[in-house]
């Protein structure tokens, strides 16, 4: 796994003002990790430069230059909390790669195409939670799963990842992880509220990291959403806040 190059933006004198992952979201593009230089006179105003600079653009940043942005006229798309887990300082403990899951469930490889996920997705994500997609299905698998489980939104999906299906080889649950710029990352945990089995997320998030760490894996992150519940899931599973950022829409 590699990391991609960063992007540096200059000011009219070539002095470096912005550093970012380029991407793409919501089909525009996207820079993710922003961070801002210092040394240049834009710096002081960098959410004035991003709006010259990067009309349009999705962009990821830390708080303040996110609020800058937001009263510059930007649109919030997502607050969030990046999480990490240190896989070589923290192991997992052996009996994670193992992890019961609950009666009539087996846990099989995530190789199925996003039409037999789609169910237990929206079920996960209804309307009312802070991570709901408000368009129709059409648009869930054309704009959200389809990329996502083709390695085109974030990036490879990792063979660590894992579909929980019940006995009538329905998808009830799932966890994908995927390689972004080099790091694992968890992209997506979910579970069908409906047909039961709590803790499943979390069963299968075990058996996950023992296995990216039997692997090798260093390390593994995730965003969770302000105010999404899951938080807490992910911190008694040894996840650590790395920073808080806002992701917004520029105005063209």
């Amino acid at each position: 796994m590699t990391e991609p190059d960063r992007v540096t933006r200059h000011d009219g004198d070539g002095v470096p003002v912005l550093s970012y992952l380029p991407g793409e979201r919501e089909g525009r593009p996207w820079a993710d990790l922003l961070e801002v230089l210092d040394g240049s006179a834009a710096a002081a105003d960098p959410a004035g430069f991003i709006r010259a600079e990067l009309p349009g653009w999705v962009v990821s940043a830390e708080p303040a230059v996110g609020q800058a942005l937001l009263a510059r006229g930007a649109t919030v798309l997502r607050h969030a909390h990046t999480l990490r887990r240190d896989l070589r300082a923290d192991p997992p403990p052996a009996d994670w790669a193992d992890a019961p899951l609950r009666d009539g469930i087996r846990a099989v490889p995530a190789d199925r195409g996003p039409e037999e996920l789609l169910a237990a997705w929206r079920a996960a994500f209804a309307p009312g939670h802070v991570d709901h997609f408000p368009g129709d299905d059409a648009r869930a698998v054309a704009e959200r799963l389809g990329p996502l489980l083709a390695g085109e939104a974030i990036g490879p999906v990792l063979p660590s990842s894992l579909l929980a299906v019940d006995g009538e080889d329905r998808v009830v649950a799932g966890l994908t992880l995927t390689d972004r710029g080099g790091l694992p990352w968890v992209a997506e945990v979910f579970r069908d509220p409906a047909r039961g089995y709590p803790g499943l997320g979390a069963d299968l998030l075990r058996r996950g990291i023992a296995d990216l760490a039997a692997r090798g894996g260093a390390d593994v992150s995730l965003v969770v959403s302000e105010g999404n519940p899951a938080r807490r899931v992910y911190e008694s599973l040894g996840f650590h806040l790395v920073e808080t950022s806002l992701t917004v829409l520029v105005p063209d």
